[in-house]
């Protein structure tokens, strides 16, 4: 009987079996627990753990503090990996992010990040992320050193909460420049409450957004 292979994440699978490039799809990784994720075996080499994923409207991303710990969704449409898994697919600080970005005319845009991890839940999984590259501009500099918040957990420099203000979950600080877990828009109308990155788009709101991070060994 032939041992039963697990993979930390996307990038092991493809350093153990290189014929997996340009095989995006569904994989099962065990950052901590069993976990189905979109590996994008493609973009710039490959080995991308997908840790969130929006395509349409089709799920309500306006979630509580332990749906985000556990994560949601589907692996190969809509999701949230969890933030217990990114936690523990980060926290030897040996990750990058990417994000790809689609606004609803069909124009695209990315953004790399050299330094990227968070914290645990009893750090209310801060975000720590430097190293930006890439053509959307930085919108996600200004929530570095930040705690995570959801309606139902405020955790923002804001006097009110920004969760439920604009209507998702995210590393808020007074309040946002960026806001990809917000409510989904059918079509690029404007307000803080949506998907979107203000260094490229300003305030209009994202048709699909895609957060990826990879192994930097």
């Amino acid at each position: 009987m032939t041992a039963k292979k697990i993979y930390k994440d996307c990038s092991e699978i493809l350093k153990r079996d290189p014929s997996r490039k340009r095989q995006d799809g569904v994989y099962v990784i065990y950052p901590d627990t069993r976990r189905e994720v979109f590996c994008d075996m493609t973009t710039d080499g490959g080995g991308w753990t997908t840790i969130q994923k929006r395509v349409d409207g089709n799920l309500d991303f306006y979630r509580t503090w332990n749906v985000y710990k556990e994560g949601f969704g589907n692996a190969s449409k809509n999701y949230w990996i969890g933030n217990d898994a990114i936690h523990a697919l980060t926290k030897d600080q040996d990750q990058e992010l990417r994000l790809d970005l689609r606004s609803h005319n069909g124009e695209e845009a990315y953004a790399v990040y050299t330094t990227f991890y968070i914290g645990d839940e009893n750090n209310k999984y801060t975000i720590t992320v430097s190293g930006y590259n890439g053509t959307a501009g930085d919108s996600l500099g200004y929530h570095n050193g930040i705690k995570f918040s959801t309606q139902d957990q405020d955790n923002d420099n804001n006097r009110s909460s920004c969760a439920t203000d604009y209507h998702g979950a995210w590393w808020y600080n007074a309040c946002l420049h960026s806001n990809l877990n917000g409510e989904y828009a059918q079509s690029a109308v404007h307000g803080n409450r949506y998907p979107i990155w203000w260094q490229w788009k300003r305030i209009e709101a994202l048709k699909q957004t895609v957060m990826m991070i990879r192994y930097k060994g």
